[in-house]
């Protein structure tokens, strides 16, 4: 079952936190929409069908969708919570332009954090919500649209097919996720052809991934109040609070520290 709630609508945008409850793990019959949307996950995963392909949506990873364009879904890992961003063609256009993109974005960790401060924003429509939401939708289509996949290169199923399991595995906090070598042990490949395989599949390092899902949680814990960086960045694996930090500040270009104070609610 599926349901939506409003967040913020104005003739140029609406927002809504769609939930599905996954009756159903199979796909689900086609359907075109009238509008550019863009869809990030804020908790579980799901796969998307359209006639270029499937896609697997977890928090790392955003669909973009196109006026007429149909899609299906399913739910093999269960029910998923997301924010849904509906856009008028003007406000498209005014941040995409001409330039194409792909049917999905790489959720890095400064999108993840533009996403939180859009939640955060919805006490003020106009003004903090409009611009948070523009931020968002720059990052967002940014990354959609810089081709972080080389032009021309041909898809490569099993590399894409052993991409997903390592990363399922990061998301899952596996044991074995903790090192690269414990990683490639658990999937049944060398070091060197899985580090090589999520390069060419995702358009992004598996260390560098691995890191954008850590400072994810920290995020998490930060918006929900934890201050105690040391005793966070042990909980997360890091070696210590200083290196939680410079990890941080990679992915955010700040501290923990200003992240807090980008995340507490404006009122």
């Amino acid at each position: 079952m599926l349901s939506a709630r409003t967040i913020a609508s104005r003739p140029a945008f609406e927002v809504s936190a769609v939930t599905c409850s996954a009756d159903h793990t199979g796909w689900s019959p086609p359907d075109a929409h009238a509008d550019h949307r863009v869809v990030l996950v804020r908790s579980g995963r799901f796969r998307r069908r359209t006639p270029g392909g499937i896609t697997d949506l977890d928090r790392t990873t955003a669909y973009l969708g196109t006026p007429g364009e149909e899609d299906s879904f399913a739910h093999p890992a269960g029910g998923d919570v997301c924010t849904a961003l509906r856009l008028s063609p003007q406000l498209w256009h005014d941040i995409a332009g001409e330039t194409p993109v792909r049917p999905w974005a790489y959720v890095d960790a400064r999108v993840d954090l533009a996403h939180r401060r859009l939640l955060a924003a919805r006490d003020d429509l106009d003004y903090a919500l409009t611009e948070s939401l523009l931020i968002l939708l720059a990052e967002a289509i940014g990354n959609a649209a810089e081709g972080t996949l080389p032009s021309g290169r041909a898809r490569d199923p099993a590399a894409e097919h052993l991409a997903g399991a390592a990363r399922e595995a990061v998301l899952a906090d596996d044991p074995a996720a903790t090192g690269l070598l414990p990683l490639a042990t658990l999937l049944g490949v060398s070091p060197y052809r899985l580090s090589r395989a999520f390069t060419a599949a995702t358009g992004t390092s598996l260390t560098r991934y691995r890191n954008r899902v850590r400072v994810g949680r920290a995020l998490d814990r930060i918006e929900a109040g934890d201050t105690e960086l040391g005793a966070l960045a042990a909980r997360l694996g890091f070696a210590d609070q200083a290196h939680l930090s410079r990890t941080v500040r990679q992915h955010l270009g700040c501290t923990p520290t200003a992240v807090k104070e980008l995340l507490r609610p404006r009122h």
